[in-house]
C-alpha cells in the first residue's frame, strides 16, 4: 500500500485547461472521495492517476515514486468502472483470474488469491457463473474482486455504483465500507452522488470547473462550506443563499424553524409543500428572482400551509459569503 500525492497537476487540451493545478496529499490507507457535477474534472483527475490521461503539468507521485511518465501497468494500480467490464464468455472465476494469469503468476497462488477475494466478497457460490447470470450488484462485486486479486498499491474506482438502483447502491456502499476496512488500501472514489460521499469518504475533494474548491472531511464540508458553490452543492436541499447587508446570508433548510410572525427572521410565500414522512419540505420564495428562493425541512408536526411561513434561525447556524468571489466570510 501506498500514498498518494498530488502536486499543482494540470490537465490542457490544447488551449483548453480542464484540470486548474489541484494538490493534495493522500496518506497511506486513506479513502478519498472526488465529488462535484458532471463536467467539473473529477473523472479526469482519475484517470490521471491511473495514467489513461497524460498530465499537462505538476506531479503525481504513488508511495515515494513519481508516475508521471509510467504506463497504467507499472503503476501498481486497479481500477474498477461504473460498466463492470466483465468479459461475457467467462465466468467469474476466469475474470478475477485473467489479469494474474497474464502476469504470468503461479496457477496455486492465482488460486489462493481468487480464492480470498470471492470469499471477502462472498462471491464463492458464483465462481462458475457467467457474468449474465449475475444480478447488478453481483456483476459490481466480480469487477472489484478483479481489482482486489491483483493486491495494488492503490484502488480508484470511477462511479462504479451509478449503474445499480437506489436499494442496491445503498447496500454496496455498506460493503465498500467493510471492504476498506478489511483491506485497508488508498482508494480514490469518483462520484456525482453527494450521499455517497458524505457516507463513504475520510476526506472529499469537492470540484467545481476543474478546481479543488474544498478538500475536508465530510462533515468539516459540510458544516463550513468554503465558498457559495460548495453550499448550494453539499445538502438536500442545498443551503438557502439570500443577499443581505451586501454580503450572502447563508441557512440550511433544516435550521430553519416556524415561529410567530412576530419572532420571524425571514416570512416565506409557499409555492410547494413535499411531506416526506418524518419530514416536510416547503419551498418558497422570499421576494422576486431566483436569488429569492428558499426551502425549509421542517419536522412532519410542523404547522406547513399555503400562504405565509415565518421562520426563525440561530445564530450559530448562520454563514456568510462574499457576493463577489464566492469565499467563506469568518470561520
Amino acid at each position: 500500500m501506498a500514498g498518494v500525492s498530488l502536486r499543482n497537476v494540470l490537465k490542457s487540451y490544447g488551449e483548453l485547461q480542464v484540470i486548474h493545478g489541484v494538490s493534495m496529499e493522500i496518506a497511506d490507507g486513506e479513502f478519498i472521495v472526488i465529488l462535484g457535477p458532471s463536467g467539473c474534472g473529477k473523472s479526469t483527475l482519475l484517470r490521471m492517476v491511473a495514467g489513461l490521461e497524460v498530465i499537462s503539468g505538476g506531479e503525481i507521485a504513488i508511495g515515494d515514486r513519481v508516475v508521471n511518465n509510467l504506463e497504467p501497468k507499472d503503476r501498481d494500480i486497479a481500477m474498477v468502472f461504473q460498466n463492470y467490464a466483465l468479459y461475457p464468455h467467462m465466468s467469474v472465476y476466469d475474470n478475477m483470474a485473467y489479469g494474474l494469469r497474464i502476469r504470468g503468476l503461479p496457477k496455486s497462488e492465482i488460486d489462493a488469491r481468487v480464492q480470498k477475494a470471492a470469499g471477502i466478497l462472498e462471491l464463492g457460490q458464483y465462481l462458475e457463473r457467467k457474468p449474465r447470470a449475475l444480478s447488478g450488484g453481483q456483476r459490481q462485486r466480480v469487477a472489484m474482486g478483479r481489482a482486489i486479486v491483483r493486491e495494488p498499491q492503490v484502488f480508484l474506482f470511477d462511479e462504479p455504483l451509478s449503474n445499480l438502483d437506489a436499494k442496491l447502491r445503498v447496500q454496496m456502499r455498506g460493503e465498500l465500507q467493510s471492504l476498506h476496512r478489511r483491506l485497508g488500501t488508498t482508494s480514490l472514489f469518483v462520484t456525482h452522488d453527494q450521499v455517497e460521499a458524505m457516507t463513504l469518504a475520510q476526506r472529499m475533494i469537492v470540484m467545481n470547473a476543474g478546481r479543488a474548491e474544498q478538500i475536508g472531511a465530510p462533515l468539516e464540508v459540510y458544516a463550513k462550506p468554503a465558498t457559495t458553490f460548495v453550499a448550494s452543492f453539499i445538502g438536500s436541499p442545498p443551503m438557502n443563499l439570500i443577499p443581505k447587508d451586501g454580503k450572502l446570508l447563508g441557512v440550511r433548510p433544516e435550521h430553519m424553524e416556524p415561529c410567530a410572525a412576530s419572532e420571524a427572521m425571514l416570512t416565506i410565500e409557499v409555492d410547494l409543500i413535499e411531506p416526506l414522512g418524518a419530514d416536510i419540505l416547503v419551498y418558497g420564495h422570499i421576494g422576486d428572482g431566483e436569488s429569492a428562493r428558499v426551502a425549509a425541512r421542517l419536522h412532519a408536526s410542523a404547522p406547513a400551509q399555503a400562504g405565509k411561513l415565518p421562520v426563525r434561525y440561530a445564530p450559530q447556524h448562520v454563514h456568510w459569503f462574499d457576493p463577489a468571489t464566492g469565499k467563506r466570510i469568518g470561520p
